[in-house]
């Protein structure tokens, strides 16, 4: 049964929100909280019924977080909520345990992470993408590279009108993806020397293996300058 215990830490997916007159921000929940907006600290309320507290338990309303920040970042990899951000929150009031996390009444938000630009660049803003609620334009993480000259809402921006700090989200530390190295006039990836890392690959040449082929190379040259010093003469009528 719910019940009012100690205030718990939790994590939660959310969109960024900013008023219509840019003076406030919210979050909009991913699920059933869509329809509305609410701030750093919130309680819940029920979308279906105003006559029961929130949590019921014959009511799916509420708020919802995780116990591990990585089962809500696992969240946002779905299609719908893969431009959310990732809340830290405090859980208190009435609340229903579950395996994953909770189902409770009254909220804090203590931190928000941005994830990555749609490019898979880090972000460094937040853009107004559409998709809002009456009252409220929705936000998602941006690039600077993608966002241009367009205006945006920065990070910081942001947090002072919440309240609480935003940063970027760099996960659990570990990435698979990364830009590729940029093609150079060749068509090949332009890194510098390329080096092999098998164990057979051709080592670099000794300076003694290198005089024959510096002595030739400084032939040719000498070769072709007294062909330019020939035509030059010719033109000039000099010997």
């Amino acid at each position: 049964m719910p019940a009012d215990r100690p205030a718990l830490p939790g994590w939660k997916i959310a969109y960024p929100m900013l008023s219509a007159d840019g003076s406030a921000v919210g979050f909009n929940g991913v699920a059933l909280g869509r329809s509305q907006v609410y701030g750093t600290v919130a309680e819940a309320v029920c979308v279906q019924s105003s006559r029961h507290r929130c949590p019921s338990t014959w009511c799916d309303c509420g708020f919802y977080c995780f116990h591990d920040a990585e089962q809500a970042r696992a969240l946002a990899c779905d299609e719908q909520y893969e431009r959310s951000v990732l809340l830290e929150v405090l859980a208190s009031g009435r609340y229903v345990s579950y395996e994953l996390g909770l189902r409770y009444q009254r909220q804090t938000v203590r931190s928000v992470r941005v994830g990555r630009c749609r490019c898979g660049r880090t972000a460094a803003a937040l853009d107004d993408v559409g998709g809002g609620v009456v009252g409220w334009r929705r936000l998602e993480p941006v690039c600077r590279e993608c966002a241009g000259r367009r205006a945006v809402l920065s990070l910081a921006t942001f947090g002072a009108l919440s309240g609480v700090p935003v940063s970027v989200d760099e996960g659990s530390g570990y990435s698979a993806m990364a830009p590729l190295a940029p093609l150079g006039e060749s068509g090949f990836p332009d890194t510098g020397r390329l080096r092999c890392d098998t164990a057979d690959a051709p080592t670099a040449p000794s300076p003694e293996a290198e005089i024959p082929l510096l002595t030739a190379e400084v032939t040719l040259l000498q070769a072709r300058l007294d062909e330019l010093q020939r035509r030059l003469g010719r033109l000039t009528d000099q010997p």
